[in-house]
């Protein structure tokens, strides 16, 4: 297991993902973003206009990786090429910090564009930190792992998300990163309180926080289902929950993500500093 005593950490303050289109805004004036990030699969090529100016941005803002591609938790062998690109790409801009998501999207050759859910188990978390621990090995750094947005539980499950999170945590050193907009979407559709989620994990082990937007549809017995989307601003109810893990937890990097339908830059900015100001209400 990767030693990881001294993580490194992004700052207390809001950061938002990168969109292209930003980039001459936020050189000349990122308000209050401290800090970007940027997603590993569209930095992977040998050169360019995008990883000219993720260059430029690392001079100026700590930047942290966030990866869709690596299927955690599939059942096969994570692809040795895929690890190898992204290590490549972290030795080159040397990011803060590098994300995951609990979650799979191979098998055997296939790849689907969807992160698909896990059933919690011994075996599952067996395999899941195998696959964290060749990660960080590879990649001489520790990562996060991200929890999920779930729209099915499943019944073969003998543990809780958070036991689950917080066990691969203490298995492989890894960090957490709570999106906080998942929690709210999953405890909606799966019908649990998400305050109590909140205070069920090791908040000494989140290293970011995330929040984004959801989209509320009905499923076919015309009760709640919510869609993590990112194409939206982050809603009140979630804002609210920010506010209940700050409380407990301390200041955290917090990141606004907006990946669909994505808005001018004085839009995105204005999320930031609303998070900015949730910031401020907690004691450091």
């Amino acid at each position: 297991m990767l030693d990881t005593a001294h993580p490194s950490s992004l700052p207390s303050r809001p950061g938002v993902g990168y969109k292209p289109q930003h980039f001459a805004e936020i050189m000349r004036d990122p308000g209050s973003v401290g800090w970007l990030e940027v997603h590993a699969e569209n930095y992977m090529g040998d050169g360019g206009r995008p990883l000219a100016q993720l260059r430029a941005l690392r001079e100026r803002f700590p930047i942290s990786v966030h990866g869709v591609g690596l299927s955690i938790g599939g059942v096969g062998r994570i692809d040795p090429d895929h690890l190898q690109r992204l290590k490549k790409l972290c030795d080159m801009i040397e990011p803060t910090q590098f994300s995951e998501h609990l979650a799979w999207s191979t098998h055997d050759s296939a790849f689907f564009n969807d992160l698909l859910p896990l059933p919690y188990t011994d075996a599952t978390l067996s395999r899941v930190a195998d696959h964290i621990d060749e990660v960080q090995d590879t990649l001489g750094r520790r990562m996060l792992l991200e929890n999920p947005s779930s729209y099915l539980a499943f019944e073969e499950s003998t543990l809780s998300e958070t036991d689950f999170l917080a066990r691969v945590a203490q298995r492989t050193g890894c960090g957490l990163l709570l999106d906080v907009n998942n929690v709210f979407v999953s405890a909606t559709n799966l019908n649990y309180d998400p305050r109590a989620y909140l205070d069920a994990l090791p908040l000494s082990k989140i290293g970011e926080v995330h929040l984004g937007g959801h989209d509320e549809d009905e499923d076919d017995h015309g009760a709640p289902l919510l869609i993590d989307s990112h194409g939206r601003e982050v809603a009140d109810p979630v804002w609210a929950l920010l506010d209940h893990l700050l409380a407990q937890s301390g200041p955290k990097p917090v990141l606004v993500e907006w990946d669909t339908d994505v808005p001018e830059w004085p839009v995105l900015e204005a999320e930031a500093a609303r998070a900015a100001r949730a910031l401020s209400l907690v004691d450091s």
